[in-house]
């Protein structure tokens, strides 16, 4: 069977609906389990409120709405922390909280233990990295096995696998705080944890948002790029091709994806996918490129270059907390104070995404809370 990929134009004045057409063309009702708990997994990739970085609060609440409808009401986010943000932060300044809320949505935190608690898990799947990576067990919260997960990524590049989407987002949430070990071998690893995922969720799907699209040395600090899409899938593999051949790049030739297609964990390969919905705009070839930024060359350095032998005595000791304040101090103190807040305030005020944005700060959410279609399971 060829993996189906929906991809639809959006608008600001009626993207609400959008997002539950494109669940509907993307099959979320075959694709999630009636009667589970349903996680949505936000991306907040930094937690200042940049362009293309982070789930979008339409993002977020349509998806919340669409699964409603279809009778998907037991729904949970799940928060995770990194180095460079911070969850209670990001969730407020992104607009969330207030969608939260009103849609009754409770929100728990990987890296509180009064939430959930971690526990060492045996995959049946051979791993390539992650057994070698934590010889001592690779550890998942416990609360993720057994429920359906809802990814909501954004179409945007990264400075260490080109592109990042559906199969980069369960990085946050499945490795605990130490999952700095595993950037050399980062391809690998989320190959991995898409098995892993495979085998722990009751089902599988994603929403990505390319309303404002992230070019350049992401996943923060990048050039936002306004593009009107939005993907969804249930094949995380398909879904992350497609938005990277959008983007302008060969899905084949990152090895994430070619790892995982190979190995049978979805497709990768764009002949083999079918697109859905508004197939002209799956042929958009928008050009992206990479690029470093400060962070990024130091961190070539350590993770892939001449000092990646001293990983252990850098990462793996308290000299890990030196890199801890630099990339703190890179992204919040120097980037977003002089240079990216300027484009942030731009985007409010020049982009029709970012007017949306403000609107989400004045009014909380877009629509009531909503009620199961009569005909949903």
């Amino acid at each position: 069977m060829r993996a189906k990929v929906a991809v639809l134009r959006v608008s600001p004045e009626r993207v609400l609906d959008d997002i539950d057409r494109l669940h509907e063309l993307a099959g979320v009702e075959r694709a999630l389990a009636p009667g589970c708990p349903t996680i949505l997994k936000d991306n907040i990739s930094w937690h200042f409120p940049f362009p293309g970085a982070n789930t979008t609060p339409w993002q977020l609440e349509g998806t919340i709405r669409a699964l409603r409808r279809r009778g998907f009401s037991e729904q949970v986010c799940v928060q995770n922390k990194t180095v460079v943000t911070d969850a209670f932060k990001g969730e407020d300044l992104n607009r969330y909280v207030p969608i939260f809320k009103g849609h009754d949505i409770p929100v728990l935190y990987n890296f509180k233990p009064e939430d959930m608690t971690w526990s060492a898990y045996r995959p049946r799947a051979k791993m390539r990295v992650l057994d070698r990576i934590f010889p001592e067990g690779i550890f998942i919260p416990d609360y993720f096995v057994g429920k359906n997960i809802v990814h909501l990524p954004t179409v945007k590049c990264h400075i260490y696998t080109t592109t990042t989407g559906a199969m980069k987002n369960a990085f946050g949430g499945l490795l605990n705080t130490r999952r700095h070990y595993t950037h050399s071998w980062i391809h690998e690893t989320l190959v991995d944890l898409l098995a892993i995922q495979q085998e722990i969720h009751s089902g599988i799907f994603a929403v990505m948002d390319g309303t404002t699209a992230g070019d350049g040395p992401g996943p923060r600090t990048m050039r936002p790029k306004t593009k009107n899409v939005m993907l969804a899938s249930s094949d995380q593999v398909a879904i992350d091709a497609v938005a990277a051949r959008m983007m302008g790049f060969d899905p084949m030739s990152l090895p994430y994806i070619a790892l995982a297609h190979e190995q049978g964990l979805g497709v990768g390969r764009p002949d083999e996918i079918e697109i859905v919905g508004d197939v002209d705009a799956a042929s958009e070839r928008w050009g992206f490129s990479v690029g470093d930024n400060g962070a990024s060359r130091v961190g070539d350095l350590m993770w892939f270059g001449p000092l990646k032998r001293f990983q252990k005595l850098f990462f793996h000791t308290p000299l890990v907390n030196l890199f801890v304040f630099g990339s703190e101090a890179y992204h919040d103190y120097y980037r977003w104070p002089l240079r990216d807040r300027r484009v942030y305030e731009n985007w409010t005020k020049t982009s029709a995404w970012g007017q949306l944005f403000e609107r989400y700060g004045a009014e909380g959410m877009l629509a009531p809370p909503t009620q199961p279609r009569p005909d949903a399971p």
